[in-house]
């Protein structure tokens, strides 16, 4: 899911990322929704927000919202910066952005479960991560996918998923390999977003500020898959090479030969 990166990906790379992420990022909009009444995983209202709040002269509010809306483009700078800068280690990169979402994601689940007064400086102050967070994983999911995985909101998944399938009512589209796979990946992501968005609002009740930790477990499993990975694919190059190098000094063993065995000479004393 992360070791690969822009045009060398493939479609089942960016579906299992896609869904993996959607999910979390539709647990974490509900979740902030029922619990601050804000929304965290995009800004496109936050636009509005500020907009009005300037016509109604409210400044303090204006600079609330758009340091919000600077924290999300913050975070999807601060991914792409990590990914373009290093170079010796993609998959490295590629988690840098995780890890510091995860971080983001327990700070607002562990000071929400254990100090969290509901005030409304401490509401921003959360709000505040947890819109870095997204912007974090929005940048990271886009800008290694070539563009193609945007998981924190459906605006755009939605219309490009109604144009794709009104270009399906023909047949010449239907059996374009690339327009199907558009179509998967974003009903995947649709789907994937709705459900963690569910389940975040059946088990708000009983787990408040601990949706936080589920979803920081969901996002160490996108990590741990690529490790896992890794090191399997390590362990079959290092088995290949030993065999590769057993089979070399035998052949340059006298008289060895691959694929005929020696024949057995009587004793001439018999």
């Amino acid at each position: 899911m992360l070791r690969r990166y822009s045009n060398s990906r493939n479609l089942a790379d960016n579906i299992r990322l896609g869904i993996l992420t959607a999910f979390t990022a539709g647990m974490v909009n509900v979740a902030s929704f029922l619990i601050f009444l804000s929304f965290s995983s995009n800004v496109t209202g936050y636009f509005a927000i500020f907009a009005a709040e300037i016509g109604r002269g409210d400044y303090y509010q204006v600079l609330v919202v758009a340091g919000w809306i600077g924290l999300f483009f913050l975070g999807s700078f601060t991914s792409n910066l990590i990914i373009i800068h290093i170079n010796r280690n993609k998959y490295i990169a590629h988690a840098m952005p995780l890890v510091l979402e995860i971080l983001c994601l327990l700070g607002v689940g562990v000071y929400g479960q254990f100090f969290y007064q509901e005030t409304l400086s401490e509401t921003e102050a959360l709000l505040s991560l947890m819109l870095f967070a997204m912007g974090l994983q929005n940048g990271l999911t886009a800008s290694i996918s070539n563009f193609a995985v945007k998981t924190t909101h459906l605006t755009g998944a939605t219309t490009d998923l109604g144009i794709l399938l009104s270009m399906f009512t023909k047949k010449q589209f239907r059996n374009t390999p690339e327009l199907t796979g558009k179509a998967k990946l974003i009903a995947a992501i649709t789907v994937s977003y709705i459900a963690g968005a569910v389940i975040a609002s059946l088990t708000y009740q009983s787990l408040q500020f601990k949706l936080f930790y589920v979803v920081c477990s969901l996002l160490v499993i996108v990590i741990v898959y690529d490790a896992y990975k890794l090191k399997l694919q390590r362990y079959l190059h290092l088995t290949q090479k030993k065999k590769k190098e057993t089979t070399y000094h035998l052949l340059k063993q006298p008289g060895y030969n691959e694929n005929y065995p020696q024949p057995e000479y009587k004793n001439k004393s018999a």
